[in-house]
């Protein structure tokens, strides 16, 4: 008697591209992150319903770039992209220390350099550079969110 055992095809659903559910989440925490942290921003609690939900958007697609570009790099420096699904220590601090960098650059060239936004007198600011305590604390907490949730979807795949 013979056994014959078969291998499960792989998952063809969009679910199992870690990029994908890296892109999802990241949206879904940090669209409801901008809508929260609206007060923080000079102008922003008094705009326009419309436009303040235009600027948190924008804000958000930002947000999902800064997630992916981390993502990229730990998965460069981890050499595959799939290091998500069981991250180590140092992966998990890679992808959170590569947004808070992208987003002290942004932060500081938008609201010292170009002036595109200001905080408002509600925002603690953290030096060196002055960014905002609110967009730090979004960088810290939300990735690891994102990988937490992330690596359930992926392992299940």
């Amino acid at each position: 008697m013979s056994m014959i055992t078969e291998t499960p095809a792989p998952d063809r659903s969009l679910w199992a591209v870690p990029e994908v559910t890296v892109a999802f989440l990241s949206f879904c925490l940090h669209f409801v992150w901008e809508f929260v942290q609206v007060p923080t921003y000079a102008g922003m609690a008094d705009m326009n319903h419309w436009e303040g939900i235009k600027v948190c958007l924008s804000a958000t697609v930002g947000d999902v770039g800064f997630a992916l570009t981390a993502f990229w790099v730990t998965a460069l420096a981890a050499r595959s992209r799939r290091w998500i699904a069981d991250p180590a220590g140092w992966q998990l601090g890679l992808f959170v220390a590569v947004g808070v960098g992208l987003t002290v650059g942004f932060e500081y060239y938008y609201t010292e350099v170009s002036l595109r936004w200001t905080y408002s007198e509600l925002m603690p600011r953290v030096p060196p550079f002055g960014t905002g305590l609110s967009p730090l604390v979004q960088w810290l907490v939300i990735p690891l969110l994102v990988a937490s949730l992330t690596r359930r979807v992926v392992r299940t795949r």
